[in-house]
């Protein structure tokens, strides 16, 4: 682990057992994440991609402890997430302020009952933050997200898509967290909207210096927000490398699909790309060696057999395919 490394994630699993039917009551694994190990250094904006399903969701949750690894530790600092309490008290007592969470829809996440203000508070009085404290940073915050401090009485309904993706990331910050999942959080929003999201969180990080992790299956944006970025296919980190060599030199095939898949805005190229063709295995019934396989265009006979290991093509890409491994 380096010295600036924030959240370390060892070997992390996640297993769900679902019932197989209606009426059968025996139970199937589901790997959602399988055996996934990487860093999120501090002051970076690590993109997560991938098609839907393929656990970049889950591994979010899994970063702010909203679920449990089945196997595999992840640790903040060097301190394990999984019993924080029985290493340090004093660090499991200011952990939950220190990871936070911006959802995909704003209106599910804010509870409809209560005032945007009370909701933006709600991280501060769990916390034990006097109600005068309270207040004054809750109208700080919405200021500094761009609403109006008088908004802070008003109901989630009373406002617009763009307007409560604000709110959720007001109350996402109004701890001063270190580490800040963004799950999809402009997906849901017209595209000018998403430009003025994408830019407060840009400044957001700049001003509080933010570490983000930020989830999508737009490349684009992915592409324009992090400094690094995670590939993910059925439950397991296929490439992982700086932004730039990524996008310029994709190593794994899936990856290379993936970004000859996104919009073109030049009409002479459309129309040349190789695109992926089928459907991602079931989670419950994955293939044998490498998952990508049954879909890979340079299939050969080891990737139906085994899987492949991690070969480094540089000091910031590593990738896990075959074609890069020994033999």
């Amino acid at each position: 682990m380096g010295a600036q490394t924030l959240l370390d994630i060892r070997d992390v699993s996640r297993v769900f057992r679902v019932r197989r039917g209606l009426f059968d009551v025996a139970q199937t694994e589901v790997w959602a994440v399988k055996h996934v190990s990487l860093t999120v250094e501090r002051g970076e904006t690590l993109g997560l991609v991938g098609e839907s399903g393929c656990g970049k969701s889950t591994l979010g949750r899994l970063m702010v402890r909203l679920l449990d690894p089945t196997g595999g530790d992840i640790l903040l600092e060097g301190h394990s997430l999984q019993h924080p309490g029985e290493v340090d008290a004093a660090f499991a007592g200011n952990l939950p302020g220190r990871l936070q969470m911006v959802f995909q829809d704003p209106f599910s996440s804010l509870n409809p009952r209560l005032p945007v203000g009370v909701s933006v508070a709600e991280p501060l009085r769990a916390r034990n933050v006097p109600a005068p404290e309270r207040r004054e940073r809750t109208l700080a915050m919405l200021d500094l997200v761009g609403l109006a401090p008088e908004y802070s009485t008003r109901f989630p309904h009373e406002f617009s898509g763009g307007q409560r993706q604000r709110i959720a990331i007001a109350r996402a910050l109004i701890t001063r967290p270190d580490l800040v999942i963004c799950d999809e959080a402009v997906s849901a929003l017209d595209a000018s909207i998403q430009a003025q999201v994408l830019n407060l969180l840009s400044d957001m990080r700049e001003r509080f210096g933010l570490t983000y992790v930020f989830i999508s299956h737009n490349l684009e944006v992915v592409g324009h927000m992090s400094d690094r970025v995670a590939v993910m296919y059925l439950g397991h980190v296929v490439e992982l490398a700086a932004r730039d060599l990524l996008f310029d030199a994709p190593a794994h095939p899936y990856t290379t699909a993936l970004i000859a898949a996104a919009p073109d805005r030049d009409p002479t190229r459309r129309g040349q790309r190789a695109l992926l063709a089928g459907e991602p295995p079931s989670h419950s019934n994955p293939p044998p060696g490498c998952p990508f396989h049954p879909r890979c265009p340079r299939v050969m006979d080891r990737c139906r057999q085994t899987m492949p290991p991690a070969s480094f093509l540089a000091a910031d890409h590593r990738v896990h395919c075959h074609l890069y491994g020994p033999g």
